[in-house]
């Protein structure tokens, strides 16, 4: 089976089994900090990712959120960059608004992008150089917008007096308005069909945005840091995704003015 095509049913496949095991007991743990969980279940729908790939392709490498494959030092091949559950806690409070991500490349470059959000039976998708789709429908290229017409999304955490929030607070007053949906994968395919005009956030994982990314770019939108720099899948980064126009807009009229400030909080993330 082509490469592409079993990635699609595999995706489908770990939102059937996610469905099944939520209405089972879910154990929650903290992480990094009490506002930051995993479950059960998205141990178990990493493991069944995992455990699929490797019986089909076993010489190719994983990047999972809970554990797989953090300290890659080549890209060489075929790269799995997976998310199990993107929005835990939206899963674990309201049981919607998540999804599976995943992001396949070769040699480091884009192949195939993939955010199944599980409770609307809606899957992104994209093979690189091949369009986008929402389930069956090919996404058209999104317009350019004006900050001042476009909604932006944006976790309200981060304007909420940290050391981030005079660079951010700015766009958020200049737009429309803000939306924040507690799903990274998410909010970037809300990018990807129009719905928001970007996505920015100060931090984010390889995991949460190598699916998402790759559709974006399949329909027009631009992913790159703070200080204009590309996104990698071997380290997490700050993250402006947007059309063409408000992601210059953007990065020229509100991050620019601060470039020396960004620079050092860039290189943290990379650590």
């Amino acid at each position: 089976m082509h490469l592409y095509d079993y990635a699609k049913g595999l995706v489908l496949e770990a939102g059937n089994h996610l469905r099944q095991w939520m209405t089972e007991a879910i154990d929650i743990e903290t992480k990094s900090n009490p506002n930051d969980l995993v479950t059960n279940v998205d141990k178990a729908v990493e493991q069944f990712l995992v455990d699929q790939i490797k019986e089909t392709y076993p010489q190719h490498q994983i990047i999972g959120e809970e554990g797989h494959g953090h300290n890659l030092t080549t890209l060489e091949g075929i790269t799995w960059v997976i998310d199990p559950i993107d929005g835990t806690l939206n899963f674990v409070h309201q049981g919607a608004n998540f999804a599976i991500s995943v992001g396949v490349f070769k040699n480091g470059e884009p192949y195939a992008g993939f955010v199944y959000d599980v409770m609307a039976d809606t899957l992104y998708h994209a093979k690189a150089g091949f369009g986008a789709y929402r389930n069956e429908t090919l996404l058209e290229r999104i317009p350019d917008t004006q900050l001042a017409q476009s909604l932006v999304g944006m976790n309200a955490n981060w304007l909420a007096g940290k050391k981030i929030t005079p660079v951010l607070m700015p766009i958020i007053r200049d737009s429309r308005s803000s939306r924040a949906y507690g799903s990274a994968a998410l909010e970037i395919v809300h990018v990807a069909t129009g719905q928001l005009g970007a996505y920015i956030t100060p931090r984010l994982q390889p995991w949460d945005f190598a699916g998402g990314m790759i559709i974006l770019e399949e329909v027009g939108g631009i992913a790159t840091n703070f200080v204009g720099q590309p996104l990698a899948i071997t380290h997490p980064d700050s993250v402006i995704v947007g059309n063409k126009e408000i992601h210059k807009t953007i990065l020229q009229e509100y991050m620019k003015p601060h470039e020396d400030f960004l620079a050092p909080w860039h290189e943290h993330y990379q650590g």
